[in-house]
C-alpha cells in the first residue's frame, strides 16, 4: 500500500477562477476586463473555457448539491443531518413542504449557481466570431465543444430537478419565462451532438472529449425516453444512435474497469498503517482508467473567494465524529437498511459502498444524529488520519468544511457498459457480466429488471438511483420510495413515513425556489404539488 499523502499532493490541477462574469443577471466586469477588450485572442479563449469549467466546479458549492439531493430523493437514503438542524433535507426526502413550511428556498443556491455557470458558457459562445483563432479552426471547434457540453450538463441537472426552467442560449438578463421540456432537451441534445463531433478523442484529465459527450448523450436519451415515454430523444437521436455512441466509447480502448471496486473510492481503499501512524491506500487515483468525466476539486478553497474544494462532501461525513479512515461531517444521507440487505454477502460492493457502523465496531454517538439507521455511505465521505485529523486539512486545506478534494465522478466506464447492455447491445450479456464479475459475482440473465437492480448496487451514492427510478415512470419511483420505518432521532426511536402519493403529485420534480418566483413577479410558475 502507498501512503495516502502521495496521491493527495497531486490534487492541485483543478481549474482556477477567471475573469468571466458570475451571474446571468450581472454582466459587470469583475477586474476591469469587459467583453469589449476581452475575447480577442486564443489565450483569452483558453482562459474563458477554464472559467466555464470553474463555473461547473462551483455548481454544487452551496445549496443542496445535486449529487446529494439525488440520493436523498431516492430509496437509497434518508435526509439525515443533525437532530437540531432544520428540516430541509426531510422536505426533499419526503416530497412534502408540510414537513417544514419555511423551506421554500432550499434549492435557491442551486438555481443561482446553475445560471452563473450557464452565463459563462453563453458569454464565450457568443464571442466565438470575435476571437482571432489564427487559422486554427480545430481549436475553435474544441473550445465551442467544451462550452456546449458544460452548458448541456447544467441544463440536464436543471431539467431533471425542476423540469420547466428559463432557457438561455446567449448572455442576457431580464424576466425570462420557463421553457417546455422539449425545448430544453433539444438544446441539450444539439450541444452534446456538436461535442461528440468536434471534441477530440484524446483523454485529458478534467477536460471534455467526444467519449464523454457520447456517454452523457446516452444518459440523456435513457432518461428522456423513459420519463416521457418516447421512442427517440426529441426527434434528434434514436435508440440505435445512442447505442452506437456507447459502442464507440467501448471500442475506443481508452477506458477499462479498475480491477478492485474498492479502489475507486478513497475511503474504501484506505486504512491505517501497521504502526498506526499514517493512512495508507490502494486508491486508483483521480482520473483513473474508469473515469470518463469528473468535476475536479482541490484543497485550495478559502474564505476569500476561492471555491475550488468539494464543499458538499462534508455533508455526507459521519455526524461530527471521525473514525479513521472516515472523517467527520454533518450526517446527511443516512442509508436505508434495505439497500445494505440488497447486497449479497460476497458482493465486494457492499463493504466498498456502505459504512456499517455496528458491524465495523464504530463507537458512534447517536445523540446528535437525525434519522440514524446504522448505515451511511462510504464512497463520498471525508477522510481522517489515524490520529483523527482531517486529511485535507493535514495537507494544507483551510477548513475541512470547504477543503475536501475528492472529485465527483460524473460518468464511469461501468455506466457505459450497463447502458449499452440496456439499450440492446449484441455484447450486452458480456458487458453485464463484466460488472458482476468485478464485484465477485457470477453471470446472471440479462433482463431489464436485473439491469436496474444491478445499477442500484453498482452506482449507489453516485447520484443515479433516483433518476433511474423516475425514468421507469413516476408510479414506479413512488412505489420504490414509499416507506414506513423506525429511525433514531437524537438517540430516540421515532417513526418516519414517505408517502407514494406525495411523489406522484409532484410528478417527481422539486419546487422552484420561491425567491425566484417572487423576483420574476410571477412570470415563473411553481411546479405541481409544491404550490
Amino acid at each position: 500500500m502507498k501512503n495516502i499523502k502521495i496521491y493527495l499532493l497531486t490534487i492541485l490541477g483543478a481549474f482556477s477562477l477567471t475573469n468571466c462574469s458570475d451571474s446571468f443577471l450581472d454582466s459587470e466586469p469583475t477586474i476591469g476586463l469587459t467583453d469589449g477588450n476581452y475575447y480577442q485572442t486564443i489565450d483569452d479563449a483558453e482562459e474563458a473555457i477554464i472559467g466555464c469549467y470553474d463555473g461547473i466546479q462551483q455548481l454544487y458549492a452551496s445549496g443542496v448539491a445535486f449529487p446529494v439531493a439525488s440520493e436523498v430523493l431516492s430509496d437509497n437514503c434518508y435526509g439525515g443531518t443533525g437532530n437540531n438542524d432544520g428540516y430541509g433535507y426531510q422536505v426533499i426526502d419526503e416530497f412534502d413542504l408540510n414537513r417544514s413550511s419555511g423551506e421554500v428556498n432550499i434549492f435557491d443556491n442551486n438555481w443561482i449557481n446553475s445560471y452563473k455557470a450557464i452565463f459563462r458558457c453563453n458569454m464565450l459562445l457568443s464571442k466565438m466570431d470575435d476571437i482571432d483563432w489564427e487559422g486554427d479552426e480545430d481549436y475553435r471547434a474544441y473550445i465551442e465543444a467544451q462550452a456546449r457540453f458544460l452548458r448541456a450538463y447544467v441544463y440536464f441537472d436543471m431539467v431533471r430537478l425542476f423540469e420547466r426552467v428559463p432557457l438561455l442560449t446567449e448572455p442576457q438578463d431580464g424576466n425570462i419565462p420557463q421553457s417546455e421540456p422539449d425545448e430544453i432537451y433539444t438544446v441539450i441534445t444539439e450541444d452534446l451532438l456538436f461535442t461528440a463531433e468536434n471534441a477530440p478523442e484524446t483523454v485529458e484529465a478534467g477536460r471534455v472529449n467526444r467519449w464523454a459527450a457520447k456517454s452523457l448523450l446516452a444518459r440523456v436519451f435513457l432518461f428522456y425516453t423513459g420519463y416521457y415515454n418516447s421512442d427517440d430523444l426529441v426527434g434528434l437521436v434514436s435508440k440505435a444512435e445512442a447505442l452506437a455512441g456507447l459502442e464507440e466509447v467501448i471500442a475506443s480502448g481508452n477506458y477499462s474497469l479498475i480491477d478492485e471496486y474498492a479502489d475507486l473510492w478513497p475511503a474504501s481503499s484506505s486504512e491505517a498503517s501497521e504502526d498506526g501512524e499514517t493512512l495508507e491506500t490502494t486508491y486508483a487515483g483521480k482520473d483513473n482508467a474508469e473515469t470518463i468525466f469528473a468535476i475536479k476539486y482541490n484543497i485550495t478553497s478559502d474564505y476569500d473567494g476561492n471555491t475550488d474544494g468539494n464543499h458538499w462532501l462534508v455533508m455526507l461525513g459521519l455526524r461530527a465524529q471521525a473514525f479513521s479512515p472516515y472523517g467527520r461531517g454533518w450526517g446527511a444521507c443516512t442509508v436505508n437498511p434495505e439497500l445494505y440487505a440488497a447486497y449479497t454477502a460476497n458482493d465486494t460492493r457492499k463493504v466498498s459502498s456502505i459504512i456499517a457502523i455496528a458491524e465495523e465496531g464504530l463507537d458512534f454517538d447517536t445523540s446528535d444524529q437525525r434519522e440514524y439507521t446504522g448505515y451511511t455511505n462510504k464512497k463520498y465521505t471525508p477522510i481522517a488520519n489515524p490520529d483523527g485529523t482531517d486529511v485535507a486539512v493535514a495537507n494544507g486545506a483551510t477548513d475541512f468544511q470547504i477543503g475536501q478534494f475528492q472529485d465527483f465522478v460524473v460518468m464511469r466506464y461501468a455506466d457505459v457498459l450497463l447502458m449499452a447492455a440496456e439499450l440492446g447491445s449484441a455484447n450486452g450479456q458480456s458487458y453485464y457480466d463484466m460488472i458482476r464479475l468485478r464485484a465477485g459475482l457470477g453471470t446472471k440473465a440479462l433482463t431489464e429488471a436485473n439491469i436496474m437492480a444491478e445499477r442500484r448496487l453498482e452506482f449507489a451514492f453516485e447520484g443515479l438511483r433516483y433518476w433511474d427510478l423516475l425514468r421507469q415512470g413516476v408510479d414506479v419511483a413512488a412505489a420504490a420510495i414509499d416507506d414506513n420505518l423506525t429511525v433514531m432521532n437524537g438517540g430516540v426511536s421515532e417513526s418516519k413515513s414517505i408517502e407514494a402519493s406525495d411523489v406522484i403529485k409532484t410528478r417527481g420534480f422539486q419546487m422552484i425556489p420561491q425567491n425566484q418566483i417572487t423576483q420574476s413577479d410571477g412570470v415563473l410558475e411553481q411546479n405541481a404539488g409544491w404550490e
